[in-house]
């Protein structure tokens, strides 16, 4: 009696996979041509609504109100001022510390400290 449970148990799980399985072929739309998806995704790619890789979708880019000439003209003023960065994208506005030592007094420095044996070690070889 145990064995006849299991097997129509097992015949009826089979037919309800088998079921579901051609329920999801069979529900599905039409499929389209290699054709179709090209000229839909062009048309996507159009109207910017294509996604681009795996993110959430598409991203509508913010949009400057000023004109390329306004934006430059804007960039000069601060250079002269020494407000923005001279060229490109950097941290020009970031002071670079200076040292109030010469390139000769720094050597001797160093040379000193060797001799002593009191030198940092790191990234300089103690030559």
């Amino acid at each position: 009696m145990k064995k006849v449970y299991t097997t129509v148990s097992l015949i009826a799980a089979a037919l309800l996979l088998a079921q579901g399985a051609h329920a999801q072929t069979a529900a599905s739309a039409p499929m389209k041509t290699r054709a179709e998806v090209k000229a839909e995704a062009k048309e996507a790619v159009k109207k910017g609504t294509d996604a681009k890789g795996e993110g959430a979708g598409a991203v509508e880019q913010a949009k400057s109100v000023k004109s390329r000439a306004e934006v430059k003209a804007e960039t000069k003023e601060a250079i002269k001022e020494g407000k923005g960065a001279p060229k490109g994208e950097s941290n020009a506005n970031l002071p670079v510390p200076k040292s109030e030592k010469t390139r000769a007094e720094v050597k001797a420095e160093a040379k000193e400290a060797v001799k002593k044996g009191t030198d940092a070690k790191g990234e300089g070889s103690g030559k």
